[in-house]
């Protein structure tokens, strides 16, 4: 289980991201589990949805220390 305080620091800098970041992040993102989703399927998200997809990645797929 993540922290209040690393949520509250993942939320926030998510919410800052645009379109392309977020999906850069999501296509490179390192952890428990892969996320495999194709450039199409994310362009056709909204902004909002590519947060959620990105935040539920870091907080769910953080690596155990």
């Amino acid at each position: 289980m993540v922290s209040k305080k690393y949520f509250e620091q993942a939320a926030t800098s998510i919410a800052a991201l645009g379109r392309d970041e977020l999906k850069r992040r999501i296509r490179s993102f390192r952890g428990r589990f892969k996320l495999d989703f194709s450039e199409d399927y994310l362009n056709a998200l909204s902004v909002d949805r590519l947060r959620h997809i990105l935040l539920a990645a870091l907080i769910n797929g953080k690596p155990h220390d």
